[in-house]
């Protein structure tokens, strides 16, 4: 039988470990290599030119949603699904807004994944039920799914920074980890700021801290 190759991305190696224990139980399906972050895995995946590749949102080195947006113009027959943790009101329609064909949550059955990854592959989206909801109140509404939080009013690159802040991380570490300078980090906090209707970088780090604590608990 000819298998089709499934890429996996993502930070965790436990993870990775799992789900290629996972996908190459399948008989039509064997994992054809991984990675941990954003430049490994546009090179990988350039080499391999598998069917899927299955991308988590926070990655080593970058965001998940970049690296989809990468892969849209440099491998776009090769489908992407987002297989994550995160809160999906805020990262499922970015994800597919950049070109992801499916959005899966890590909770999700191992039956709901495989099949999810067999959807994509015949051509089809494969979206989780609660994300289907949210969609379709949105068109019900007339309103963005995300109108909830001034967060979703930040960029993907904003909300970049924002969470690495919220981790932690100090101006130069999400200059390196980002591969962009301080300077730009500087530019994206005061935009921040202005977005949130924040006074000052003390209540920026405030905020970050506090969303990042909560967005763990969800």
């Amino acid at each position: 039988m000819n298998k089709k190759r499934i890429f996996i991305v993502d930070d965790h190696p436990l993870v990775r470990e799992w789900l290629a224990n996972l996908i190459n139980q399948e008989a039509d399906l064997v994992v054809c290599g991984e990675a941990e972050d954003r430049a490994h895995a546009r090179q990988g995946i350039a080499e391999t030119q598998p069917a899927v590749a299955i991308v988590d949102i926070s990655l080593k080195g970058g965001s998940g949603i970049e690296l989809i947006k990468d892969l849209k113009s440099s491998c776009p027959d090769v489908a992407v699904i987002v297989l994550s943790m995160h809160d999906e009101a805020l990262y499922a329609e970015r994800a597919l807004h950049a070109g992801a064909r499916g959005y899966i949550m890590k909770r999700e059955t191992t039956k709901k994944i495989i099949g999810g990854i067999h959807r994509v592959i015949n051509g089809e989206l494969c979206i989780s039920d609660p994300i289907h909801a949210a969609i379709a109140e949105r068109f019900i509404d007339g309103m963005p799914i995300m109108d909830q939080s001034p967060v979703t009013l930040l960029s993907d690159r904003e909300l970049d920074v924002f969470m690495l802040l919220g981790q932690g991380r100090e101006t130069k570490q999400i200059a390196g980890e980002l591969k962009i300078s301080t300077k730009t980090v500087q530019t994206y906090c005061a935009r921040i700021k202005e977005k949130l209707k924040l006074d000052n970088i003390s209540e920026l780090l405030r905020e970050a801290v506090r969303w990042e604590e909560q967005r763990q608990r969800s």
